[in-house]
């Protein structure tokens, strides 16, 4: 698939880190899968993927955490 942001480069698997911000919770999530533009560098998450991350930080924001840093860790 070609990035749709660039339009030049390919987008390949990889791994990105998302930072999602729910109330006063903030949680970072490294090493999430994604393709990833070999040009721009632009990261495109799959709806799986973000249903998981969703999950994690409300339940992060739910127990109160105001910052949490985690490995992604699929379900």
């Amino acid at each position: 698939m070609k990035c749709v942001i660039c339009g030049h480069g390919d987008v390949l698997p990889g791994n990105a880190t998302v930072t999602l911000v729910r109330g006063g919770t903030t949680v970072v999530i490294k090493s999430v899968p994604a393709g990833v533009c070999g040009n721009c560098g632009e990261e495109y998450i799959d709806e799986a993927t973000t249903r998981r991350l969703i999950e994690v930080t409300d339940a992060a924001a739910r127990s109160g955490v105001e910052v949490e840093v985690r490995q992604f860790a699929a379900a």
